[in-house]
């Protein structure tokens, strides 16, 4: 047999069984293949995010058990994309993307290729009131598993002076992501 750098096909569903500790918060997700020219990543639900991401590539979501959505800064507003169980969608590079999985056991499958020398991904932290950036950070990820985690922890630590809006004044209130998304629907109630 030849040998192959990514050995042969894998059992998704035994994978799947595998890691499923992995795939439910706090960790909520898995990078299958670790050294290859995709990031080939499951997320589990629920989550905890009012991050948005500025990813330099396409994400490809197919969205195989259970349900979420993509919350969207687009042109100055707010927009939600929904993931029903066995939806695919492509999202373009670098739109502002905050994927809510409020569903205890939803599974999505996240394709995006290694990013380009010198191209970073952005976290944003966005005023649910207005949508002004908040604090934003650039970094050159190299896995979505580790590289993340001291990402959000910087943000939730930092003090209340650094998360107020420069637009409109409003607090974001850090890790309590419930209550940034009771402001974002008192302020957009159009979204569903």
């Amino acid at each position: 047999m030849f040998p192959l750098k990514y050995g042969r096909p894998l059992n998704f569903r035994r994978w799947l069984d595998e890691h499923a500790q992995q795939l439910k918060p706090p960790v909520g997700n898995q990078q299958i293949w670790q050294d290859s020219d995709f990031m080939v990543t499951v997320v589990g639900g629920p989550n905890e995010r009012s991050d948005f991401h500025d990813d330099p590539v396409e994400e490809l979501f197919y969205q195989f058990q259970g349900n979420a959505y993509l919350l969207l800064w687009e042109r100055g507003r707010y927009e939600r994309v929904d993931l029903r169980e066995g939806d695919m969608f492509l999202l373009p590079p670098h739109t502002l993307h905050s994927p809510q999985r409020p569903e205890a056991g939803s599974r999505c499958l996240v394709v995006e290729r290694q990013r380009p020398a010198g191209e970073n991904d952005a976290f944003q932290w966005s005023c649910a009131a207005c949508g002004t950036a908040v604090q934003r950070h650039e970094v050159t990820l190299r896995s979505i598993v580790a590289d993340l985690p001291p990402l959000y922890e910087s943000f939730y630590a930092s003090p209340e002076h650094a998360r107020r809006c420069p637009g409109c004044g409003e607090i974001h209130p850090g890790r309590d992501f419930q209550a940034w998304h009771r402001t974002l629907a008192k302020h957009f109630p159009a979204l569903p």
